[in-house]
């Protein structure tokens, strides 16, 4: 029989609606019942984004959940640097999650133009901030954003961000349609 998992993303990607805003307190109310439910995995937010997703980490030490786990978001670490040196990684580590959701870049358009580096130097920093957060004990979930885009426009590149991250030590691989426009068909 398999088994599906369910990971809830409503406490950051569904929190991204335009006029929606959850304090803390609604996240900690929306992540009790989740966790009521069942859910095993709840992304909780990117501590050091914003003081809220931060209080919500620190209020979650003081009184965890039952069952879930909670998870915390992030980028991979930035061109030219280290992930041992990243504030935002370092804030990521500070939150006490066992697992981390860290995306990184697919499409080789996103690499050389929205972070104006080179395709070694994106896998460098898929490799590095994965091995690095291994390192420190966390369980990493590797969200490959845009994915299908990527794999559209160089499915070489794509499928290489992919295997670096297994080398790294991620536990899973998220193909993720970030737009929410591709169908199956398109990718042939």
């Amino acid at each position: 029989m398999t088994q599906i998992q369910i990971y809830d993303t409503t406490l950051r990607d569904g929190a991204q609606r335009e006029g929606l805003t959850l304090s803390v307190e609604d996240k900690l109310k929306i992540a009790r019942q989740l966790d009521k439910l069942g859910v095993p995995w709840i992304e909780g937010g990117w501590p050091g984004a914003n003081p809220k997703d931060g209080e919500f980490f620190r209020r979650l030490e003081l009184e965890p959940l039952r069952q879930a786990e909670v998870v915390a978001f992030c980028s991979t670490r930035r061109p030219g640097g280290l992930a041992a040196e990243d504030r935002m990684l370092g804030l990521i580590l500070a939150a006490g999650t066992k697992w981390v959701t860290i995306f990184g870049k697919s499409w080789d358009l996103h690499v050389t133009e929205g972070l104006k580096t080179n395709l070694g130097e994106n896998l460098e920093m898929i490799r590095d901030s994965i091995e690095y957060l291994v390192s420190q004990g966390r369980r990493v979930i590797y969200d490959a954003e845009h994915w299908f885009d990527g794999y559209k426009a160089n499915p070489a590149y794509a499928l290489q961000t992919l295997q670096t991250a297994i080398a790294a030590g991620a536990d899973w691989l998220v193909f993720c349609d970030t737009n929410g426009g591709t169908l199956p068909i398109l990718l042939g």
